[in-house]
């Protein structure tokens, strides 16, 4: 069985949420057998400029949680990115459904990175952008409370045991 393509985290600008949902996916995933800690995991935006730094609040609010990303530089989403995905997680609807509009052909598993928490909470992590560092830990705390739902769904969807 092939090795499955990578995870792709996106948001807007890929300089405040996916980049840290995808050092917390990353980090979660090392922690698991094979093949879970193999999966490449990785950020972009639908709306990104390539090569801008990562939020400074960004990279503090890994920090205290003993992850760096602040040598991040944002990247677009590309078609071929998609391609070669094995899921495609956005921050909000509106990431969906710009995947959906603008792809060609559109990813089989495009879902919300809280899209599988049992509970009928909000689904969608909003943008902190330009906010306190305060809104920056909220949202990362958002991300890591949606960690063990989406590790059951990557073992049962991308890397079931065969």
């Amino acid at each position: 069985m092939p090795a499955p393509g990578p995870i792709i985290v996106v948001c807007t600008a890929n300089i405040c949420r996916s980049p840290m949902a995808a050092a917390l996916l990353k980090h979660a995933l090392a922690a698991q057998p094979e093949p879970l800690r193999s999966i490449p995991v990785i950020s972009a935006g639908v709306a990104a400029r390539n090569g801008d730094t990562v939020s400074e609040n960004s990279v503090f609010a890994l920090k205290k949680v003993g992850l760096d990303i602040a040598n991040h530089k944002s990247t677009a989403l590309t078609q071929e990115m998609l391609d070669s995905a094995s899921l495609v997680l956005g921050m909000t609807e509106s990431h969906r459904q710009m995947i959906q509009l603008q792809a060609e052909p559109v990813p089989k598993r495009v879902h919300l990175f809280r899209e599988f928490m049992p509970q009928h909470g909000h689904k969608e992590i909003g943008d902190p952008f330009g906010g306190p560092i305060k809104l920056y830990e909220a949202t990362r705390d958002e991300m890591v409370e949606a960690i063990p739902s989406l590790l059951e769904f990557i073992k049962t969807q991308i890397a079931p045991k065969g």
